[in-house]
């Protein structure tokens, strides 16, 4: 009777501790989303990936026996936006920021990001974003001079095309992927006979669409910033007659995109740094995802489901909150398992390093290959 006592108090004594435990202050981290505005489907799909990384976390007892916290801020999917939504998380005492996606947002708020000194992890491709001598930014993402490549050298060696269009968002991530893309199809020792620029949340892509026609092009190498135009541009293209081949970049098999365009994306292929079927730990997040939303995750909701479980590895490898000693431990971290790829960070904060490509197959993305680099692509 006495060793049943001791084990019922021992019971409750391990009970009382994790109720301490989740009593304690929450560790708050902030997500910069696109709430509002032209991209708020997008910001939709990205809470709902924070807060299942969130639901997971918690309930295993939170961060260092602390619950966390999501404080979100609206950029009402503009620059100016961003740059407020940062300084109003950064006024709420958060120990961390994710978000946000866009890279042309995350250009904006660099300096913001600098000064406030915490760990931002970002989705945004743009090469450059790192590459500015701000030690605070942390890509959970491969960049597009990794995405480029392999869009250059599957159009080029796989498909056999030579004629490239390039087609491209003028905004940050769009410019930089044309230059990017660019450069490693002169690598193949190729001109592309096309390169069009446009600005983000058009209407009418009929230009666009005729002076590709115009080029002779037999392959179309994209980077597209928005869903919306994704559809919009695949459905006009096909109804002018256009029907060249297309390797794009993640934008494609968004399921926004895939939705608006219909058959009009069918027999396309998209490099892409999330895909459901890459890896054990991308069925396992997609299976989760799948179960509580009833619909296949995507690229906004993958992201930020990584940046979250990323942060919690850095505390948890930190053993503290402390913005410096977090931020070494992201850059230390080597060999973690994400649902994109294992983490290697380099000096830069990048910290994936290689790209899916898929085909769709009347309407079901298909998984081809992956490609791993082992080196940074200068």
């Amino acid at each position: 009777m006495i060793r049943i006592r001791h084990w019922i108090v021992a019971l409750l004594a391990l009970a009382g501790s994790a109720c301490a435990a989740m009593a304690a202050e929450p560790i708050r981290i902030g997500l910069v989303d696109e709430t509002t505005g032209p991209q708020a489907e997008a910001g939709v799909l990205t809470l709902r990936g924070v807060q299942l990384a969130l639901e997971e976390i918690n309930g295993a007892g939170g961060i260092l026996g602390r619950p966390v916290e999501l404080i979100i801020e609206d950029n009402q999917s503009t620059n100016p936006g961003t740059v407020l939504a940062y300084t109003k998380l950064v006024d709420q005492k958060v120990v961390a920021v994710i978000g946000p996606l866009r890279s042309t947002q995350v250009q904006a708020a660099s300096p913001t990001i600098a000064k406030a000194k915490l760990p931002a992890v970002i989705g945004g491709s743009d090469p450059s974003l790192t590459r500015v001598n701000n030690p605070w930014i942390f890509r959970v993402r491969p960049n597009d001079l990794y995405s480029s490549r392999v869009m250059a050298e599957f159009g080029t060696k796989t498909l056999g095309r030579r004629k490239w269009a390039i087609i491209h968002a003028t905004d940050t991530f769009g410019a930089n992927g044309r230059i990017a893309l660019t450069d490693a199809l002169k690598a193949q020792g190729i001109e592309p006979v096309l390169t069009q620029g446009y600005t983000s949340n058009q209407q009418d892509f009929t230009a666009v669409v005729l002076s590709l026609k115009k080029s002779g092009a037999d392959i179309i190498g994209s980077y597209m910033t928005g869903s919306a135009d994704v559809g919009i541009f695949a459905r006009q293209l096909r109804q002018l007659g256009v029907n060249v081949e297309w390797v794009g970049s993640t934008s494609l098999a968004t399921e926004t995109a895939l939705r608006l365009a219909g058959d009009a994306l069918w027999g396309t292929y998209v490099v892409t740094d999330f895909f459901p079927d890459a890896h054990k730990e991308s069925k396992a997040f997609a299976a989760k995802f799948k179960a509580k939303h009833g619909a296949n995750p995507d690229l906004y909701s993958a992201w930020s489901y990584a940046g979250m479980h990323l942060l919690k590895h850095a505390i948890e490898k930190a053993g503290s909150t402390d913005s410096e000693a977090v931020r070494k431990a992201i850059l230390s971290t080597r060999g973690l398992k994400g649902i994109a790829g294992e983490y290697a960070f380099d000096a830069n904060g990048d910290g994936l390093h290689g790209y899916s490509i898929v085909r769709n197959d009347k309407g079901t993305l298909t998984f081809m290959r992956h490609i791993e680099f082992t080196a940074d692509v200068k």
